[in-house]
């Protein structure tokens, strides 16, 4: 699988995705070495495999679903590309660097440039959603005089400007939802990955914070949202990427 991403000072920002490379073995001749992530905790031939022979891109800018059923694999197509799994073979390139082999230390400077919704909100229960959404910044070392009004403005832009200072527990589903895609935004990533970010509330707040994801795309990030709600998939109108059995169709 390649991810690229073109430099955003030369070009839009945008992923492109394929599963499948063709490399060149020690004595010149050309090998297929096809993606493959093996299940966590096994090893070798008989391994599970969650997920193979993908092949696939995503144009800069562009907007896209990932669907299929419980089980084939989307959370783990997700975390290959925002980087918290590596493929058991094959090949990953972010923004023109191999990352299937690169060492650790280097992997932050890349998975800033990319900004993630969990399906399991993963806020912080003791800080306020202000600095829930502030911590990506505190973390890159920005100060607070210096992003206080754009984190102010984006809880606003998602309908939370009156509730910046209250703590996660005491929000709503839909609440918690916008607050963590504010929070996976507020960096100005260049792509943006959502796991079921419709997955916990009604028809209505889904609308709404697919309108959000739908905005975030026209302002130039690239998005992939992975989702079971074939209603809303419907009315996005959005090119769909069906993944069933560790395989990928479009």
């Amino acid at each position: 699988m390649r991810v690229d991403v073109d430099d955003p000072v030369v070009a839009l920002a945008g992923a492109r995705v394929v599963g499948r490379r063709v490399v060149e073995d020690v004595v010149g001749t050309e090998r297929s070495d096809e993606v493959e992530l093996l299940a966590p905790g096994h090893t070798g031939d008989l391994a599970a495999k969650v997920l193979r022979d993908l092949d696939f891109s995503l144009p800069p800018g562009s907007f896209h679903f990932l669907t299929g059923p419980s089980g084939a694999g989307k959370s783990s197509l997700l975390k290959l590309i925002y980087l918290a799994h590596r493929p058991s073979r094959g090949l990953i390139s972010l923004f023109g660097r191999d990352v299937a082999g690169m060492p650790r230390k280097e992997l932050p400077w890349l998975r800033r440039r990319i900004g993630v919704v969990f399906q399991e909100f993963r806020l912080l229960d003791h800080l306020s959603a202000f600095d829930n959404v502030a911590l990506p910044l505190r973390i890159a070392g920005q100060k607070p005089e210096d992003y206080r009004a754009d984190v102010a403005e984006l809880l606003a832009w998602v309908g939370l400007g009156l509730r910046m200072h209250a703590m996660p527990p005491t929000l709503s589903g839909g609440e918690k939802q916008r607050l963590a895609i504010a929070r996976a935004v507020v960096a100005k990533p260049e792509i943006l990955i959502a796991d079921e970010p419709t997955g916990n509330v009604d028809a209505d707040m889904a609308l709404r914070i697919l309108r959000l994801l739908v905005e975030l795309n026209r302002l130039g990030a690239t998005v992939l949202i992975a989702s079971h709600d074939q209603e809303l998939v419907r009315r996005s109108g959005a090119p769909v990427l069906h993944l069933s059995d560790g395989r990928l169709t479009t």
